[in-house]
């Protein structure tokens, strides 16, 4: 059956314009002003939305094969449908870890059977994510988005220039955690900043992460191989990455939106909902970022989605997991913080999640007749408070929870097929 979406103003080609947008099948089959209603026609009143191209997230931990008592893969795409997400690239620290295609292979058959959205998995850049002996490299290229060991930087600078030169043959890229854990005091738990001084916390550094941006850069301009920096939180970290990308490397880098719209600062109290690596940085450093995405730097937003289980968070600082939820706040979180007070435009927020991501992927993907039906509906006028007790992700822990905030996603269609829907108000036309 078909499905015309009315009177929303529809994004692509980087504009937003007054639209309806036709469905038929998996397909889109028209766009354009005062679309006919074909008999027996689903209608979705989009009044007051914006209709997108479904988001890609590059960071997105989705915790099966091995960890479902903290997500599983139904369950993040569950989530990953609600944010108005149609792709999601998984981190491979599950069990098995795909450093084989053998051992790709649960996960891949979790994902055949269970993923409501287009699920791209990672690949491990060593062996068991331990640092040391390098994955089946070549053979795991063409199946997976790209190559990381999320979770920990690769210590060695042999081993990461190693797999830097297979990885650039393969034709793939390397997605790097830049950590360096010789840097971080025992108990390191928070930014060291504001927060740390003041509940007496041994704190993270800033150096721990652009160290190892450094490092990495300048390993990419020697190997070629594209390089990917994840969740960057730091102004110095943003610095090099500019600087790299004015140089010609093939140098890119995502944000989360946790980091884009909170500091070290603004952290209330000792709860784990507030803990996740990299940490909410300094008040200069969130600045920095989003200063970054105006200018291109950061060219794609990415959730690292990291669920675990109430009691892995209920340890405050010292004692819980990192790690939070963002695939459900992420979009109304970055409109309701940073478009909506004038400092993010919404088609620059919207490319964050659509072709910014994409390019690094090596895909486009848009919204045009004949194109895959892959789109997500965005209600910019209703407000409603986060509630993560309402979550579909098993996963609670959130820095937004009880925040009011607008651009909630009310509708996406995955391949043509309705994967989430807030709304009750498809009708059917006679």
């Amino acid at each position: 059956m078909a499905l015309l979406i009315q009177n929303g103003r529809v994004y692509r080609e980087g504009r937003l314009e007054r639209a309806d947008l036709l469905v038929e099948g998996d397909r889109i089959a028209a766009i354009g002003e005062g679309l006919p209603q074909a008999p027996g026609a689903r209608v979705f009143d989009a009044s007051g939305c914006v209709v997108s191209p479904g988001f890609t997230d590059l960071h997105v931990h989705l915790r099966e094969p091995g960890f479902s008592h903290k997500e599983t893969v139904a369950s993040g795409t569950a989530a990953a449908a609600a944010g108005g997400f149609t792709t999601v690239c998984a981190m491979p620290n599950v069990s098995p870890v795909p450093d084989s295609p053998a051992r790709l292979l649960p996960q891949a058959r979790r994902i055949a059977r269970d993923a409501r959205v287009r699920v791209v998995p990672y690949a491990a850049i060593t062996r068991g994510r331990r640092g040391e002996a390098l994955s089946e490299v070549a053979a795991l290229a063409p199946h997976v988005a790209g190559f990381s060991d999320d979770g920990r930087g690769v210590r060695s600078e042999e081993t990461m220039r190693a797999a830097m030169e297979r990885v650039a043959a393969a034709g793939s890229f390397v997605a790097a955690h830049c950590e360096v854990e010789a840097l971080i005091p025992a108990g390191g738990c928070c930014h060291d900043g504001a927060f740390a001084r003041a509940q007496g916390f041994p704190g993270i550094p800033s150096e721990s992460e652009y160290a190892e941006i450094a490092r990495d850069i300048r390993l990419a301009a020697e190997t070629g191989c594209r390089l990917h920096i994840c969740h960057l939180s730091t102004k110095e970290g943003a610095a090099l990455v500019r600087k790299a990308r004015k140089r010609g490397l093939p140098v890119t880098c995502e944000a989360a939106p946790h980091n884009l719209l909170l500091c070290d600062g603004e952290i209330p109290e000792d709860e784990g909902r507030f803990k996740m690596n990299p940490p909410l940085r300094a008040a200069d450093d969130r600045a920095a970022l989003v200063e970054a995405l105006l200018d291109g730097t950061i060219t794609a937003i990415a959730t690292d989605h990291a669920p675990h289980t109430a009691e892995e968070k209920s340890g405050g600082f010292r004692g819980s997991l990192y790690g939070v939820v963002g695939l459900e706040t992420a979009f109304p979180a970055l409109y309701t913080g940073l478009t909506e007070p004038g400092l993010l435009p919404l088609g620059l927020l919207l490319k964050l999640l659509t072709a910014g991501p994409q390019e690094i992927l090596g895909e486009r993907r848009t919204l045009a007749p004949g194109e895959e039906a892959s789109l997500t509906v965005l209600d910019l006028r209703t407000a409603r408070k986060v509630e993560p007790e309402r979550f579909l992700s098993r996963g609670r822990a959130t820095p937004f929870a009880g925040r009011t905030l607008r651009g909630w996603p009310a509708l996406t269609l995955y391949r043509g097929k309705e994967v989430y829907r807030r709304w009750p108000g498809i009708q059917t036309e006679g």
